[in-house]
């Protein structure tokens, strides 16, 4: 058997590659482009910018703190007494647990030793120990009291007109679910 290809084969093998086919193509190409009229809308005009002259430019902002101040002072309250020996000492080295707000905190125990009663807080995944004066939250508050179910705590508040008041909260034991079943 020869599969040398002959002569003929070749010709017919080029015939099959002719481009008869895209010459009509390239042609109805340039048909279509030269009767397709591309439209685009014109841009509407822009709006014109009449800038407003505000008149109560020297009116004191209804928003403003020192209003409320000024009108405190009209009436003869003091503002600076602080609310009564209630405002902290802001000058105080923050402690660690007051990085951190009280609704991040959970109470998860207690421990006592050498006579003094620990409550063990987590916040996250860490676990503090915290004992009776020491300082959490960021709004000033300092432990009060600890007991094997709650800490209490008081906090120290400042309102809109500037008192300092005073707020007690408590942190509850949260028990496990290990120990709930």
């Amino acid at each position: 058997m020869n599969l040398r290809p002959r002569p003929w084969w070749l010709l017919l093998l080029l015939a099959g590659c002719g481009d008869s086919d895209v010459q009509e193509v390239r042609a109805w190409m340039k048909q279509v482009d030269a009767e397709t009229k591309v439209g685009v809308p014109p841009l509407a005009e822009p709006k014109t910018f009449i800038p407003f002259a505000y008149q109560q430019k020297d009116v004191l902002d209804p928003f403003n703190p020192n209003k409320l101040l000024a009108e405190l002072a009209r009436q003869g309250l003091d503002v600076g007494a602080g609310g009564g020996g209630l405002a902290p000492d802001l000058k105080r080295r923050k402690e660690l647990l007051e990085n951190y707000p009280l609704d991040t905190m959970k109470m998860v125990g207690t421990m006592e030793m050498n006579g003094t009663m620990y409550a063990v807080l987590q916040i996250d995944r860490n676990v503090y120990k915290a004992v009776k004066g020491q300082y959490l939250g960021q709004n000033h508050g300092v432990i009060t009291g600890i007991t094997d179910a709650t800490v209490s705590i008081r906090e120290v508040v400042q309102d809109a007109t500037g008192e300092w008041a005073e707020h007690l909260a408590t942190l509850e034991l949260q028990e496990s679910k290990e120990t709930a079943k």
